[in-house]
């Protein structure tokens, strides 16, 4: 009877084991490796490169987080021990793409030559930075939505912004408007998850601007259930654990006058559709709309930045859908509270901050930060913007988008909130 019972036990955890053991080679196979070329990780004391070694502890972790654990580092000394492939310095080759002049000028694409400015001290910024954040999410009296709930709360899929590059241990949370689009194609040529003629792409300009939107290019976390299944969630928090973090934020406001612009000042046959029809007749009392952006751009009918003020502030939007991610807060994008980043760029900084985190991540000799946009919607603009909006408007707006301006350590604008 003994013997029985052993032999059943001994079965069991047999298949635990070789199903383990099959979710790691298919990552291994496939585009989620799990070794890391990374040496950056978690806070750091002043003065020292972040590290991470394959044998560092990992801290108390459940039963299967801990095996899982064991198994990826041992993969990592495996494949740490093989030989690397020569890294090779790629030359930027490629020259802008083809935009129109409306979407150059709305855009405000940037291709001149930067001059070197003055070095900002990136370390102790950086410090600072995740400081203000780690303060903000510990302080009880500063509340706001989500805040307390933990990472196991969060439903899947609201981590489809969470980008995971395996083949060098690089997790990237994408905020629209906040240069995204370069950021997508330094993932995908990082993580060669998109090929050109069965060849990985090497230079970030030289990704189709739809390719790096699709969803289908990037491996998230909201991916994982369909892969891990209910293994996910312990992947996804060995990840967290091991993986640099980062992302990218930009002054709230600013930030919406960006979206703006580049939603419905140009023609956008889907945001036309789905989001200015219902402002301009909400808002504006227009009916018998055209059905074509064309049409209604033809016949001076757009969107304006009272309607989309008000759009936002009506309780009526979020009871209907989620904000769109374009104009959706950061903090329910990115998860700061629960997710402890490694680095926080800012678009303000994003010259230095791109090169200071390719060089941290040790891939600046594989490729460079593309040419930024000029920031044609700049933070000195907002007086104007916001001239017409009623000062109520503009205070419950605040109260709206405060935890992005606080945690990310962006002044209050006073001089929108007082007459």
């Amino acid at each position: 009877m003994t013997k029985a019972r052993l032999l059943r036990l001994s079965v069991v955890l047999v298949s635990i084991f070789m199903i383990l053991l099959i979710i790691v080679y298919w990552d291994n196979v496939g585009t989620a490796h799990f070794y890391l070329h990374t040496s950056f990780s978690r806070p750091h004391s002043p003065g020292a490169i972040p590290g991470i070694t394959a044998g560092e502890d990992w801290e108390a972790l459940p039963d299967v987080d801990e095996f899982l654990a064991k198994l990826l580092s041992s993969n990592l000394k495996q494949n740490s021990s093989s030989p690397r492939k020569t890294e090779q310095l790629l030359v930027q080759g490629s020259s802008k793409p083809a935009v129109s002049n409306l979407e150059e000028n709305v855009r405000g694409y940037d291709w001149s030559t930067h001059n070197d400015r003055n070095s900002l001290d990136q370390e102790k910024l950086q410090i600072e930075r995740q400081r203000t954040l780690r303060e903000f999410c510990a302080n009880s009296s500063f509340t706001f939505p989500t805040k307390e709930r933990s990472f196991d709360d969060i439903p899947n899929y609201e981590l489809n912004h969470l980008i995971v590059d395996d083949r060098h241990g690089i997790i990237y949370c994408y905020v629209p408007k906040v240069a995204c689009t370069n950021w997508k194609r330094v993932m995908i040529v990082l993580s060669e998850s998109l090929l050109d003629q069965g060849v990985p792409y090497r230079n970030p300009l030289d990704i189709p601007r739809e390719h790096v939107h699709n969803t289908s290019t990037h491996l998230t976390f909201n991916k994982f259930w369909r892969r891990y299944g209910k293994f996910s969630r312990h992947l996804m928090k060995i990840k967290l654990k091991k993986y640099t973090k980062f992302l990218f934020v930009r002054d709230p406001f600013v930030r919406l006058i960006s979206a703006f612009r580049s939603k419905f000042e140009l023609e956008n046959e889907e945001f036309y559709r789905r989001f200015a029809i219902p402002m301009l007749k909400l808002y504006s009392n227009h009916t018998n709309l055209p059905t074509s952006v064309s049409e209604a751009f033809g016949a001076g009918l757009k969107v304006t930045f009272s309607d989309f003020i008000q759009y936002l502030l009506d309780p009526r939007t979020e009871k209907m859908a989620p904000f769109n991610e374009h104009w959706r807060q950061v903090y329910r994008l990115c998860h700061p509270c629960q997710i402890d980043y490694d680095f926080i760029g800012k678009l303000e900084t994003l010259d230095e901050d791109a090169a200071y985190l390719l060089q941290l991540l040790k891939v600046d000799r594989l490729l460079r930060f593309p040419p930024s946009y000029r920031n044609r919607t700049a933070s000195s603009w907002e007086d104007n913007w916001f001239a017409k909006i009623p000062l109520a408007w503009r205070q419950q707006l605040y109260k709206l988008y405060e935890a992005d301006f606080v945690l990310f350590g962006y002044p209050k604008p006073e001089n929108l909130l007082k007459d």
